[in-house]
């Protein structure tokens, strides 16, 4: 993320293309300058704590997954 002064100038990625995200004061959006997805600031928030709350998950199901292994496999001896 790109922050120029006190102004609010960030680049961010497109949680659609991966594209950089610019703000347009005009609109008071975000628009992606790959894809043209247009998002508020609470719109990119919600996305990414959503996205964030599945990656979470999926990585304590592989921890899950690794115990059961370690423990299936020492209870072979």
């Amino acid at each position: 993320m790109i922050v120029q002064n006190k102004s609010v100038i960030e680049m961010l990625t497109c949680p659609e293309c991966g594209g950089n995200m610019r703000f347009q004061a005009s609109i008071r959006r975000y628009v992606c300058l790959s894809c043209g997805l247009s998002l508020t600031r609470d719109e990119i928030d919600e996305i990414r704590a959503k996205y964030r709350d599945e990656m979470k998950g999926k990585e304590e199901e592989k921890e899950k997954k690794k115990e059961y292994i370690k423990w299936w496999t020492s209870s072979k001896k």
